[in-house]
């Protein structure tokens, strides 16, 4: 499933221009995806509705602890990685809230810091527009073969 995020992200999500899901479920068996993975992604990818970059933050300076589900399932890294990016300013308590919610939803018996960062540069693109996250995908991405950072 997996997979077909990094996909509609390459495809579609930077350019913002996703079609209906139909088109898109069309699009994705036409690339060789399964039509049960399809589904699936689909149905997380939809969670990013809910981030709404026109909410009003929240004026809090309270401490987040993670639970045991999440140390148990989330790589230490990318806590630290969400942890940075909201310290930074980059990803709101909401959109921290969000990608730990979208990692425990994945049906991996554990998450990489590799899809932390994934996850959360969705969230940063959404939240703050696909140009304010291409730092952050050069970040993500540095690690691809062949793979050149953006020339800002």
């Amino acid at each position: 499933m997996f997979d077909i995020l990094l996909y509609l992200y390459d495809n579609y999500l930077v350019t913002e221009h996703v079609p209906d899901a139909e088109a898109l479920s069309r699009k994705l068996t036409a690339a060789g995806f399964e039509a049960e993975e399809i589904g699936q992604a689909l149905d997380w990818l939809s969670a990013l509705e809910l981030l709404d970059p026109a909410q009003p933050l929240p004026d809090s300076q309270g401490l987040r602890c993670f639970s045991e589900q999440e140390l148990r399932h989330i790589d230490l890294e990318g806590l630290d990685f969400l942890v940075f990016l909201e310290n930074s300013g980059l990803l709101t308590p909401q959109g921290r809230e969000w990608v730990l919610d979208r990692a425990l939803a994945l049906e991996d018996g554990g998450v990489s810091a590799d899809k932390i960062k994934w996850i959360a540069l969705l969230a940063v693109s959404r939240l703050h527009g696909p140009g304010d996250a291409l730092w952050l995908e050069d970040l993500v991405r540095a690690q691809e073969d062949g793979w050149q950072p953006t020339l800002h």
